[in-house]
């Protein structure tokens, strides 16, 4: 099964790369894909040398020096296992969310909510590196024709960089 993934580059429409797909259960779990930062400019990610449960506390502990609080912690693993029965790596969404931020962003557009928290994976690599990527808020704004939310957007942005920075 082939799978077509759109690349971003400043210098044209974007390009299609085409991905091998092995839809076996044990794929899935013993095989992450591979981290493309360089190619993709939705998220911003780095990889600790770390297992899954301290990254994850670290993240998390991060998160909230910069303001953020957990909304939502979504176990990928663990819902895959109870909905479809299929086994799959250790995979945390947390729903990121400054209140502050959150507050000003719904005053400048209503239907912003549609977008939020601000998305952060914490997903095992291996037994001892763990990668925890987050959402470029200002990419996801792109859609959102309101040059004060991209200013909004801009100083989210700055914050989760800083986290992941630091991690």
């Amino acid at each position: 099964m082939e799978r077509e993934q759109p690349t971003s580059r400043r210098d044209g429409p974007p390009k299609m790369n085409v991905h091998k797909i092995d839809p076996s259960p044990s794929a899935a779990r013993m095989k992450p894909p591979p981290a493309r930062q360089a190619e993709q400019s939705y998220y911003f990610s780095k990889i600790l040398p770390l297992g899954f449960d301290q990254a994850l506390r670290r993240t998390t502990e991060a998160l909230k020096k910069e303001g953020f609080g957990i909304i939502t912690e979504i176990d990928v693993k663990e819902t895959l296992k109870a909905k479809i029965g299929v086994e799959f790596r250790n995979y945390r969404i947390l729903g990121a969310c400054n209140p502050k931020l959150a507050h000003e962003a719904l005053q400048l557009e209503d239907k912003i909510g549609t977008m939020l928290p601000c998305n952060v994976v914490v997903q095992e690599i291996s037994g001892d590196r763990t990668e925890i990527a987050a959402i470029d808020p200002v990419a996801s704004m792109l859609a959102v024709n309101n040059p004060r939310l991209k200013q909004a957007a801009l100083r989210v942005q700055k914050l989760l960089r800083h986290v992941i920075d630091t991690l």
